[in-house]
């Protein structure tokens, strides 16, 4: 039986096996007269060639509840758009495809670097924000969600599950975000939640005691995870980063923005597995490598933010706690392994935290060095202080190119392969 045990500063939602799918689905069918939703679906073009994407738009089918599908599609040539266009069709649902790569999508890139608004460093987060700008331009939508592409154990409850406490107009939620277990081939997954950012905020709780935002953070459960749903009003008051700190930085954002009693966690699933990385030791450039860099540069600068003072021999200190806290929860994980069944390689997980520990302390040297802020997108509010119609032109954009390439493509000018 799952547990009902409430800890940390922010509410958790189980899943106690007592509801059906098919019960919550009915309910999101209510809700959505009301409170219309949206999807935000972040995508790769490489991604389409892959099983797990084609299983979402399979699933996705019957959740008839969602008013709008957004697909955010990175890294895509116009034939590649096109096939993208032809390969969402699949998609019964109202659905759109943002060509971020079209000279469209570039003309507009442009006039908010005119306007100094625009995204400086191209990537998930940037991807994600435009998808934002365009969800604006939906009138209805008032609640919406957002998870990755690549979940190869995806389904209809996951989704439902992840809406409905936002979507339920009787709670008061304006953000939700998702966890689950990370178990896949016989072994424990989710090595950069566990291995780095649990103890690392649990560092910085021993060095800076009485911080709210740590006691927050560590309230979550998986704090990596990339499945969240927000109130549509969220959508303008929020300053993504633009690197491998995306989820940390929306926590961040949430926390300034609104009380912990507004947000809450839920389990969307008993398992959760999607592409791994290689941990990439000795490239600080690539794979969780660079990840942990990242994350660990974003917790030193967002400290900071709230008043907390970093020295070199401060930074020394969180690198030894956190060393020893790993560490520590190494022999944790060990052992829940055992009694579960599953596989565990204790020399892999100390070489990951070694590679984490080190990334942390040449993070924290690096930002004494610089003091430079987060790469934060600017705001939406910001933007359309200054450029009020972005919304409306993205959204003009998305359809001139979906009308002109949907219909070169519909008349056989470019064969697709």
């Amino acid at each position: 039986m799952s547990d009902f045990f409430q800890n940390g500063t922010v509410t958790t939602l189980h899943n106690l096996k007592t509801r059906s799918l098919e019960s919550l689905e009915e309910e999101l069918h209510q809700f959505s007269q009301h409170n219309p939703m949206a999807l935000i679906l972040p995508c790769l073009y490489s991604e389409l060639a892959h099983d797990a994407l084609a299983n979402i738009i399979d699933v996705l089918n019957g959740a008839t509840y969602l008013d709008h599908v957004v697909i955010g599609l990175d890294r895509a040539t116009q034939e590649e758009y096109q096939h993208a266009l032809d390969y969402f069709s699949a998609l019964q649902l109202p659905h759109t495809v943002i060509w971020n790569d079209g000279p469209r999508a570039k003309a507009l890139q442009d006039r908010l670097q005119d306007h100094g608004v625009a995204p400086t460093d191209l990537g998930k987060g940037c991807n994600v924000w435009y998808c934002f700008g365009y969800v604006q331009s939906l009138a209805n939508i008032k609640v919406v969600a957002l998870h990755d592409c690549d979940i190869t154990t995806y389904n209809r409850s996951l989704l439902a599950r992840l809406l409905y406490p936002v979507a339920n107009p009787q709670f008061n939620y304006q953000f939700c975000k998702g966890f689950y277990a990370r178990v896949a081939d016989g072994k424990l997954n989710g090595r950069v939640s566990r291995l780095l950012v649990s103890p690392l905020v649990r560092a910085m709780k021993r060095i800076f005691p009485h911080q709210d935002f740590l006691d927050y953070l560590d309230s979550f459960r998986y704090p990596l995870a990339g499945e969240f749903a927000m109130r549509v009003d969220l959508l303008k008051t929020l300053r993504i980063p633009a690197d491998w700190a995306l989820e940390i930085g929306i926590l961040t954002e949430v926390f300034r923005n609104y009380s912990t009693k507004q947000v809450c966690q839920i389990e969307v699933a008993d398992n959760y597995d999607h592409k791994h990385q290689e941990l990439s030791a000795d490239d600080k450039s690539r794979g969780l490598s660079r990840m942990s860099s990242d994350i660990g540069m974003a917790l030193y600068r967002i400290m900071a933010t709230f008043g907390t003072v970093f020295e070199a021999g401060t930074v020394r200190t969180v690198k030894a706690a956190y060393l020893r806290i790993a560490l520590d929860l190494i022999e944790s994980y060990y052992n829940d392994a055992v009694v579960n069944g599953l596989n565990f390689d204790r020399d892999a997980e100390e070489r990951a935290v070694e590679t984490f520990a080190n990334n942390v302390l040449t993070a924290g040297q690096e930002f004494l060095r610089t003091g430079q802020e987060l790469p934060y997108v600017p705001s939406w509010n910001r933007v359309l202080s200054v450029y009020p119609s972005a919304p409306t032109d993205l959204a003009q954009i998305v359809e001139r190119d979906h009308h002109e390439f949907r219909n070169v493509q519909d008349s056989g000018v470019v064969a697709l392969g």
